[in-house]
């Protein structure tokens, strides 16, 4: 029975495949009306369909509840009548972000005479892995389907029920739009082979894998996929309070940063603070996050100004907490912030907190992650606040996207080359 299961896993996931190529190819030659036609429905349909989805959602966290899910990640699962209406928003915000396809980036004459063109074409077929985060398969579908990909999504088991049911409104909008239903396929089973059989590629099927969740996954797929990779590891992210901050500006970046969803790859999760400015900046910024119920832990200095604070090891600089748990060290200089956010940093996202400006300009400079902050929260670390509509993710990679990855970086090009009979000598 086993082996019989396996054969049907095998043969479902491959024809998946097939259909999804054939759908790209109808896609990539679709006009954008007919792209911005099925995102318009689509959100129209999420919008309208509130209280199914709300419903299949409730099935998905009732046993997520029952099998130990923890507070924060049932909040990631959870749909809510505003988190509903946002994911419709989104999608309408996508629809209207200008069509990245056919763009031409650049266009020169060499020597040769030759006119060249460099112009944006869809990648292919994206493979999308991701945990307990339902509203990832619409953003998604919607982002692939505005750049012109088709897309296979395989979600985590906790929000199968919850995705299935947008699933389905996504296929409803692609087929009133008059593109194919396949161009976004939602793998229907929560079987964990499934994952495995999309790394293979699925028999050249998959262009692009784009794993989306918790530090596991998106290891097992960097080291096991066998086609290329777009992701991020882990969002380990700092900020750093200069001595220069405004110690109001202080206060309320780092509460947002760290507090206003403790469970987004966003969330600061080290909070740096130069020792100059130590005692003026420290205790009213930690006394908010305490205010708050964070959990802080803290180096000796740090313990010496803030007595209610834990002490910190040395696991505590290189963990993503995704909880209301911030560590906190007070360093020498903006050099030696930048030192320690290169030495444990996952490159994703920090922040600095300064009047000065030759200060943050340095501290960006000198800050090899996806995006810098200047006296702002890192929970703007997102694609909708970029103004993309949306993001599949946080790219940390440094070949093709990086950052927010929206329809734009869903794209790669081509170059089209106009001759008028040109021989090469």
């Amino acid at each position: 029975m086993t082996d019989l299961k396996t054969r049907m896993l095998d043969a479902q996931m491959l024809e998946m495949g097939q259909r999804a190529r054939a759908a790209a190819a109808a896609l990539r030659e679709a006009p954008a009306a007919a792209r911005t036609r099925a995102l318009e429905l689509l959100s129209a349909k999420l919008a309208g369909a509130e209280p199914a989805l709300l419903a299949a959602n409730a099935r998905d966290v009732d046993a997520a509840r029952a099998n130990g899910m923890t507070e924060a990640l049932i909040d990631r699962l959870s749909l809510t009548p505003a988190r509903v209406a946002g994911m419709a928003q989104a999608v309408a915000t996508i629809a209207a972000v200008p069509d990245p396809l056919g763009v031409e980036t650049e266009r020169w004459t060499p020597a040769n005479g030759l006119d060249i063109a460099r112009i944006r074409t869809p990648i292919g077929v994206l493979g999308v892995i991701y945990e307990s985060r339902p509203n990832v398969t619409a953003d998604a579908a919607a982002l692939c389907i505005r750049s012109g990909n088709a897309a296979i999504l395989r979600c985590g088991s906790d929000c199968l029920q919850s995705s299935l049911a947008i699933a389905a409104l996504i296929a409803e909008a692609l087929a009133e739009a008059g593109l194919p239903a396949d161009a976004i396929q939602l793998v229907d089973t929560p079987d964990r082979e499934a994952v495995g059989l999309m790394l293979t590629g699925l028999d050249g099927a998959i262009d692009v894998i784009i794993p989306r969740g918790g530090k596991s996954l998106v290891a097992r797929v960097q080291a096991e996929a066998r086609t290329a990779v777009l992701s991020h590891l882990e969002g380990l992210n700092h900020t750093y309070l200069h001595h220069a901050a405004d110690v109001d500006a202080a206060r309320a970046i780092v509460l947002n940063a760290k507090m206003r969803r403790v469970s987004v790859c966003g969330a600061t999760e080290t909070l740096l603070v130069d020792r100059t400015g130590a005692e003026r900046l420290l205790p009213p910024v930690a006394a908010d996050l305490l205010a708050a119920g964070c959990e802080l832990r803290g180096d000796e200095a740090s313990r010496a100004l803030v007595p209610g604070m834990k002490p910190a090891d040395d696991a505590d600089w290189v963990t993503e907490y995704l909880a209301p748990i911030l560590s906190v060290r007070i360093v020498d200089d903006l050099d030696a912030a930048t030192d320690h956010i290169a030495r444990y940093g996952s490159g994703h996202t920090e922040a600095i907190v300064t009047t000065d400006t030759a200060a943050a300009e340095r501290f960006s400079a000198r800050v090899d992650s996806a995006i810098v902050l200047i006296n702002a929260s890192t929970q703007f670390a997102d694609g909708g606040e970029f103004g993309f509509g949306g993001e599949i993710g946080i790219s940390t990679n440094r070949l093709h996207a990086r950052g927010p990855v929206g329809a734009e970086q869903l794209t790669t090009y081509k170059y089209v080359v106009r001759g008028q009979g040109q021989i090469r000598p």
